[in-house]
């Protein structure tokens, strides 16, 4: 029988952790929406009142994509020693102060050095550096906290594009972005501060002696498989994201249906998180990766292949659904197989290529497009990269039992 001492301490951890998710969740939503989602709304408005390209602002963007898949290699590092207290506290100090020398950019080479520093923040507080806190927090329980931080994470762009639509309209962009530095300050910073201050826990010990050396697992054929698998299910991913709603105009959709097809698109990878627990409870490592790249690969080469309008809906609905479980397959990839030990510098180097990718994938697609005639055409490419992918996913191997994965 727990005595209640024993007891006690157990409540205090699992308040602490219900505390640290709440935390996260919370700043999650804010740093997605202020520091990324901000950008495409307020786009068309920059170029306006500034007369430079959307091209050269959107590759200002582009940059600081590069710039956060840089950071995430040492803040990976640096959380597994020290915590995410005081790097995502940085992390939101330096996203206020990118924000402010965006809004006040008096030229390009100002305006470009401002995204540098806000990908540099990106890549200190958003999900990667999120999921390590978490993974290390809640151990055996990490998938269930993964699921309900991206949950929330996935309410970033339905809170603060409306916000920052509404703002833009009303104070033009460069106040928007002032008003915007104000929200993230205010409510990332000191919340990271406090709310992060529960004890780091030691990293537990590996599961398999040959993980105690993280070096080695970064040089392993399984590490580069896996590297190589999840860039190439993430340009297929993100490609067909960003390039849906011309899909379906394309399709002969007019733009306020296609706008509610890609919404669908992201309530059905709502579902897709929610469904993911069952899933991982089912099957096995590679099992789950294989079944939902194959998936992956089917619902984008479909979108590619179907006219009729309900079809189409339906398929990126399921296109939408397959991704949102992608994205817990991807935060649990490096724990999956190697435990939590190494987890945030593992999971820094396999994300710095990914998040790369992830920046270049949306202009690439649009690129394929052109090039095979098309979007219906860019889309069974995008199809047949998912599929080798699945194709390669088996290469990733297994080295920890489904029992500890659980």
């Amino acid at each position: 029988m727990e005595t209640a001492p024993a007891a006690a301490v157990e409540g205090l951890l699992r308040a602490g952790r219900r505390r640290v998710l709440a935390v996260l969740c919370l700043t999650q939503i804010s740093s997605w929406g202020i520091l990324y989602y901000a950008f495409p709304v307020l786009s068309v408005s920059i170029t306006a009142e500034t007369g430079w390209s959307a091209p050269v602002i959107t590759a200002a963007f582009s940059l600081g994509q590069l710039a956060t898949a840089l950071t995430g290699i040492p803040v990976g590092a640096l959380i597994d020693r020290t915590g995410p207290r005081r790097v995502m506290t940085a992390g939101s100090v330096l996203g206020v102060i990118a924000l402010v020398a965006i809004a006040a950019a008096p030229n390009l080479l100002v305006f470009y050095l401002g995204w540098l520093l806000a990908g540099a923040a990106m890549g200190a507080v958003l999900y990667p550096p999120a999921f390590a806190a978490l993974t290390r927090w809640w151990g055996p329980q990490r998938v269930t906290a993964l699921m309900i931080l991206t949950l929330a994470g996935g309410l970033a762009s339905t809170v603060f594009a409306p916000l920052t639509a509404a703002l833009d309209a009303h104070i033009e962009w460069r106040a928007t972005y002032l008003v915007l530095a104000v929200v993230l300050a205010v409510v990332t910073v000191p919340v990271h501060w406090f709310g992060l201050r529960a004890v780091w826990p030691d990293p537990p010990a590996p599961t398999v002696a040959a993980h105690a050396d993280h070096r080695g697992i970064a040089r392993s054929p399984r590490f580069a498989a896996l590297v190589v698998t999840m860039c190439l299910a993430t340009f297929a991913s993100f490609a067909g994201i960003f390039n849906l709603v011309a899909l379906l105009r394309e399709q002969g959709f007019g733009p306020g249906l296609a706008a509610t097809a890609l919404g669908l698109g992201g309530a059905g990878q709502v579902l897709g998180r929610i469904g993911y627990l069952p899933l991982a409870r089912y099957t096995g490592v590679t099992a789950r990766t294989v079944l939902v790249l194959a998936a992956l690969a089917a619902s984008t080469a479909l979108l590619g292949v179907v006219s009729a309008v309900i079809v189409l809906i339906a398929v990126a609905i399921g296109a939408g659904l397959v991704r949102g479980i992608f994205t817990l397959i991807q935060a649990t990839a490096i724990t999956d197989r190697w435990g939590t030990t190494h987890y945030g510098r593992l999971n820094g180097l396999l994300s710095a290529p990914v998040v790369i990718v992830s920046a270049l994938a949306p202009w690439a697609g649009t690129v394929l497009s052109a090039w095979t005639g098309s979007y219906a055409h860019a889309y069974l490419v995008l199809g047949a990269v998912a599929a080798v992918a699945a194709v390669l996913a088996p290469f990733t191997g297994i080295t920890i039992s489904k029992k500890e994965i659980l």
